[in-house]
């Protein structure tokens, strides 16, 4: 029976399907775009492309299912996938009429990655694979173009050399460039265009010897091994240190592997009338609907993204001497608006022209930075032009222009710009192309590996890479790095489509810039900086200073606060403010502030927050005088003693509840009550001891003693929060006066309606929320008797101790809300120290026993679940019990989106990420 189940297994796996054909219309095609998670974002596209009749040269694609047992099993192909391979490339070969690598006709193909979220250069491929000794000559006699056969050898040993054999050998591109630098200098060649058909015959023999040296094997001259250990580099490429870093950057996870896409090649180095590209149909920098692209005349794909060449303007093309490309132009415009309206969002192509006809090899959803992002999306939906007002074709409905973006997105737009003045004033370098916007100062550095250690060792050091180009070895220094400049590439270079991609600003081709790695030097004419010096980025601009240039504020800033008028008719804030209105228009759940003083207050009102979900009183604390007040409540010996030092606070306290509570006019205002253990407000430094016994007029000697008493072995889980209260009641009356006659006096002398809402943190037991309920409510009335004023208040606790979770059905019979503090429920559940987890949690990690920094991105399946209990529970009691979320989470998107599905009534964050809670809350609304 077990014999028959396992050859029952093995039939089904030989069954599974893990090659897809795709081209020549819709009958051939295997697949659509709604396939990504199987086909890859490249090979969904390309199907889809296929099946739209659109000009894509035919192939086949290999799954990401295939790709994760190749990872799992050591590097071995699912059983029935290689019969599928030879199939579908016999199919290939016989509607093509070629075969692969055959002397008298051949076919070549391209073996390509992708993977369902793109990576942008992050994984391998091959171009020309099937080429020979033989069969050149064969492409050549097909052809009737003797350069271009030897041109496409020449490459294809090069990228199968990097690509296939370097990670085991060390051989890579830069050893082939080293010998096509040499042969250029004996011919006197400027460009690799420049040389003839047999100096590119001598390369290729050059280029077999360089290949030997290295691998110590001669270049394979069987096109079926070529064709296997290509997809083997693929596949491995998957699990590289690049692609691995990039996916823990971008925060990727969840994904099967790489699909590999064998295409039929098509050649843009047949002459004048052929080229190849990388274009957008929107400005991926700037937002601005117009395309943007680059292409080079007589090349291949990979010139244009490596940025080796810098490559002409797309709007150059009709230019072009040869009369094909006029056409080719008008005929690439109008796939991309059909591509556009199509899959709803800006694409990203890339193209080859071959002798006059176009053929389209990719499109994927395009990179942005953040504004491109936001102004893409109120555009699409809006039909007009922020900037002109000019109208455009209305593609997205509100809901679809919110789903497309990110919290990161509306964040960019707050990002601080360079004081106009200071720029005009500024010593300005060169220029280059404007890639990656914003504004960025740093020191310089040349490589890599260095901007990357320099921030591991000070997270405040700020670096700006420079370089000839980038790689996709060097994505861990970039994105290190505050901005990047590179002398080479274009707008769609690797550096320019990663930076934007993260937001990051970023100059392409800045060819006036001489670097010398190893003076470590840059030159720009007769001016020199060395490593370390300080350089200014304009992404925005292109434009590069000398030094460091101040920044100001966003313009969304001066609108929202008020501070500059003129703000507000800026197309940035036009464009913020267009955003929040949608997602006020389709949220259900409110979002609040984590404020503690009137100005954060004010500045989070004007961001949208509908009260405050987080006022931290001990904060106020540390300000001018009432420093001394509360110390001298710590050295106290008795109650008289500490509520004579609280009295002092008092005035300060109320002060302050009157402010928060006048600047949210009429919105509710939580209130934690003091949470911190006391030894955070006394000095540990000798000097300082002395100067707070002297300014208490007491001995140094009992300073100390006080502080060596405070210590605790762990004070997280120590002498804090409701404990404080509990072992000093006074100090949680003379917090409840503070805030019910600030309430009572705004109430009455502004006419303002307040909602205070008191809570008691670090509760564990309903026991301990009874004692301090009692005094509270006690105090809150009588200060209302007998002022005779009608202000309403709430008691209310933190659930942030695993227990009160569990018990929050009890809990909720005396409290009436509770606030999730999921940084410590976070800290508690797992058992971490927050201040801590820095010293291994790269490595949880790295080795994927954490898929994200937990206290950055709530655990739904451990913490969240807390979290749900605890409202179930609480809710039971108390139907009506108002829930909210007040940790750091509540200013993730992700975090929100949970929040939103477990049902609390709102979240609580920082002011600057209210509008970032407000898109999450809003999207969670639409996708339920």
């Amino acid at each position: 029976m077990a014999r028959q189940a396992s050859k029952s297994v093995a039939r089904a796996r030989q069954k599974k399907k893990y090659v897809y054909f795709y081209g020549f219309g819709r009958q051939h095609t295997e697949g659509d775009a709604s396939m990504k998670a199987i086909l890859g974002g490249k090979g969904a596209n390309l199907a889809e492309m296929a099946k739209a009749g659109l000009p894509v040269p035919p192939g086949f694609t290999i799954s990401t299912e295939a790709c994760a047992y190749f990872s799992k099993h050591g590097g071995k192909y699912p059983a029935g996938m290689l019969e599928q391979v030879r199939a579908n490339l016999a199919k290939l070969e016989k509607m093509m009429g070629k075969k692969l690598g055959d002397p008298r006709n051949p076919l070549l193909v391209s073996v390509r990655s992708g993977a369902a979220i793109s990576m942008p250069g992050m994984m391998d491929t091959v171009l020309n694979l099937g080429l020979t000794d033989k069969s050149v000559r064969g492409f050549i006699r097909q052809t009737g173009n003797e350069r271009a056969g030897w041109d496409c050898y020449r490459r294809f040993i090069d990228m199968f050399g990097d690509v296939v054999m370097g990670p085991s050998t060390g051989l890579c591109h830069h050893d082939f460039e080293q010998a096509l630098t040499k042969i250029k200098k004996k011919y006197g060649a400027k460009e690799d265009t420049d040389l003839t058909a047999s100096q590119l015959k001598e390369l290729v023999e050059i280029y077999k010897k360089v290949y030997r040296n290295k691998v110590k094997k001669p270049f394979p001259q069987d096109p079926a091994a070529q064709l296997d250990l290509a997809i083997r580099a693929v596949f491995s490429s998957w699990d590289s240190e690049r692609a691995r870093k990039y996916r823990q950057i971008n925060k990727i996870t969840g994904l099967l592997g790489t699909a590999v896409n064998v295409v039929t090649m098509v050649f843009g180095n047949m002459g004048d009338d052929s080229g190849t590209g990388v274009a957008f149909t929107r400005d991926g920098a700037t937002g601005e609907a117009k395309p943007m692209g680059e292409y080079l005349v007589n090349a291949q794909g990979e010139d244009v993204v490596a940025g080796i060449r810098t490559p002409h303007p797309l709007e150059d093309m009709p230019k072009e001497t040869n009369p094909a490309w006029k056409r080719v132009y008008k005929e690439l415009q109008n796939i991309m608006t059909r591509l556009e309206r199509h899959y709803k969002h800006p694409q990203d192509v890339e193209f080859t022209v071959e002798q006059g006809k176009l053929w389209m090899l990719q499109t994927r959803n395009a990179k942005r930075t953040g504004l491109a992002g936001v102004r893409w999306a109120v555009e699409m939906a809006t039909g007009r032009d922020v900037f002109t007002g000019k109208p455009q074709p209305k593609i997205l409905t509100p809901k679809e222009a919110l789903l497309s973006l990110t919290g990161q997105d509306l964040e960019q737009l707050l990002f601080p710009i360079f004081d106009p003045v200071a720029e005009k004033k500024a010593d300005f370098l060169g220029a280059g192309l404007p890639a990656g916007p914003g504004a960025a100062v740093g020191k310089i550095v040349f490589h890599a590996d260095q901007a990357e250690e320099m921030v591991r060792k000070n997270p405040r050091e700020k670096v700006i890479l420079v370089r000839h180009e980038t790689s996709p070895e060097d994505v861990g220094g970039m994105w290190a790095a505050q901005g990047i400049l590179t002398t080479t590439g274009g707008m769609t270079s690797h550096a320019a489509v990663v930076a934007r991609g993260w937001g990051k600003c970023c100059i392409t081709g800045a060819s006036a810039f001489g670097i010398d790695y190893r003076k470590r030097v840059v030159t720009v004419g007769r001016r020199v900086l060395r490593e370390g010096d300080w350089i200014s980025l304009n992404g925005s601009t292109g434009r590069a200073y000398a030094g460091q240039i101040p920044s100001q504020e966003s313009p969304i800033i001066g609108a929202v606060s008020g501070r500059d008028r003129k703000a507000a008719r800026h197309p940035f804030y036009k464009m913020f403010k267009q955003v929040s209105d949608w997602s006020d228009t389709f949220r259900k759940m409110k979002v609040r502030t984590n404020a503690d003083t009137p100005a954060d207050a004010s500045l989070a009102r004007a961001f949208g927050a509908e009260g405050i979900g987080l006022c931290r009183t001990e904060h106020m604390f540390f300000e001018g005088e009432r420093i001394w007040a509360i110390r001298e409540f710590i050295l106290a010996e008795d109650r008289k003693a500490r509520e004579k030092a609280l009295a002092k606070l008092l005035p300060y306290q109320r002060r302050d509840f009157e402010g928060i509570f006048s600047a949210m006019r009429g919105l509710p205002v939580t209130i934690r009550l003091l949470d911190p253990p006391l030894h955070e407000f006394v000095p540990r430094e000798p000097k300082e001891q002395a100067e707070m016994a002297k300014r208490l007029g007491t001995s140094q000697a009992r300073v100390a003693a006080r502080v060596r008493q405070l210590h605790e072995f762990n004070p997280m889980l120590g002498h804090r929060g409701c404990r404080l209260s509990i072992t000093y009641p006074e100090l949680c009356v003379m917090q409840t006066r503070a805030i019910i006659e600030a309430a009572c006096n705004v109430e009455k002398r502004k006419r303002i309606k307040v909602l205070p809402e008191i809570m008691v943190p670090l509760v564990g037991s309903r026991t301990e929320l009874d004692f301090l309920a009692g005094i509270i409510r006690q105090t809150a009335d009588d200060i209302i008797t007998r002022r005779k004023s009608k202000v309403k208040y709430s008691v209310g606790t933190m659930i942030e101790v695993p227990r009160a979770a569990l018990t929050a059905d009890e809990i909720a019979e005396t409290a009436e809300f509770f606030s999730f503090g999921t940084n410590d429920l976070t800290q508690m559940t797992f058992g971490f120290s927050r201040d801590d987890i820095g010293t291994f949690l790269p490595d949880y990690l790295e080795k994927k026993i954490l898929p994200s920094d937990p206290f950055q991105h709530i655990d739904s399946s451990g913490v969240g679940q807390l979290v749900k209990m605890g409202v179930e529970r609480g809710r039971h009691t108390r139907p009506n019990l108002k829930c909210g979320i007040c940790g750091e989470h509540g200013g993730d998107p992700a975090s929100v989106k949970f929040c939103y599905r477990a049902g609390l009534n709102y979240v609580s964050c920082s002011p600057f990420r209210v509008p970032i809670a407000r898109l999450a809350a809003a999207q969670a609304a639409i996708k339920r």
